[in-house]
């Protein structure tokens, strides 16, 4: 396994060259670390849920280099998913479309239906067009972690996440820490109005702004599989609780008007939703690194990207 901090050209043609041939590479987008294997590569996709151990039914989302490779993974596009794309990418948002013929089992969960993004980050479109000069159409990444863990903000963070399960031949990119901090914003395209199925950094506002209102709300009789959406998730070791009073030894995070108790390991002092955002996932991983029992967390109030924020909290604070 390569840990590559300097990330020049040859490196990302190396790691390019490594997913062709099949191997993992786990890189930085703008909201979390993914871990990387060629779409169209069952064995590759394989090892993905092998590293991750990761439900081989879960579906993956398949990262593209721009909205021009959209109709190789999807078909019959509704007009309002090419108003998005347009929009929102590169950035934060996934959608999920009617899948090609292109997208197979071993990346939908058996759906037939396909998750896709652009991501923004730099590193991450120059591997993604680099891949696809060698010929190829799409990079599978879920976030680069063991299932249901808290999600990598950083290179470090995927070391220690599954760092003994990748092999020589894979790569860890270190681009710096992710700017957003939260997955991506998963929005529903495979019905007669948008539904945004997962929130993060694009907003319910964006999106309802965006298709002329015209978006369904937070309900469906119908039921699609994707990432994050399972009730206990994005959990660290410790356990979450919400809205207590933390005691000494004990993790705290809150914004930074809230003072910290005294004894108590003050994990993130975040001043708006942006940092709380970024700092949450680095916050959970230190107190795990310190070996933290509890982790109490005062919910932030608001909507935007509070709400995101409030659905990883809410759901790293459920144990079985």
């Amino acid at each position: 396994m390569h840990i590559v901090s300097n990330c020049t050209q040859e490196v990302i043609n190396k790691a390019a060259e490594a997913l062709i041939d099949g191997h993992l590479v786990a890189f930085p987008t703008e909201t979390v670390y993914g871990l990387g294997a060629d779409a169209k590569n069952s064995k590759a996709v394989a090892r993905i849920y092998e590293v991750k151990t990761r439900p081989i039914d879960h579906p993956l989302i398949v990262h593209i280099s721009s909205i021009n490779q959209i109709s190789k993974w999807a078909v019959d596009i509704p007009d309002y998913a090419i108003t998005l794309a347009r929009k929102f990418w590169p950035g934060p948002m996934t959608l999920i479309l009617q899948r090609s013929n292109l997208a197979k089992n071993f990346i939908t969960g058996g759906q037939e239906n396909v998750g896709l993004r652009v991501p923004s980050h730099s590193l991450a479109l120059a591997l993604l067009s680099q891949f696809e000069s060698l010929g190829g159409e799409g990079v599978a990444a879920p976030s680069a972690n063991r299932f249901g863990a808290v999600s990598p903000t950083t290179s470090l963070a995927v070391d220690e996440e599954i760092g003994k399960n990748l092999k020589q031949e894979d790569f860890i990119l270190d681009g710096g820490a992710c700017i957003i901090g939260l997955e991506s914003t998963i929005i529903d395209c495979t019905r007669q109005f948008p539904l945004i199925l997962r929130p993060g950094a694009i907003t319910f506002e964006m999106v309802k702004k965006s298709v002329d209102g015209k978006i369904d709300a937070k309900s469906s009789t119908r039921s699609i599989k994707a990432p994050g959406l399972l009730i206990n998730h994005y959990s660290p070791k410790a356990r979450v609780r919400l809205n207590e009073s933390a005691k000494p030894g004990e993790g705290f995070i809150a914004m930074a008007s809230t003072p910290t108790p005294t004894g108590v390991h003050r994990l993130a002092s975040p001043k708006n939703s942006e940092e709380f955002a970024r700092d949450l996932y680095e916050a959970l991983r230190n107190g795990d690194r310190l070996n933290l029992g509890e982790i109490k967390i005062e919910l932030p109030d608001g909507d935007g990207l509070i709400e995101a924020i409030q659905d990883r909290i809410r759901k790293a604070s459920i144990k079985d």
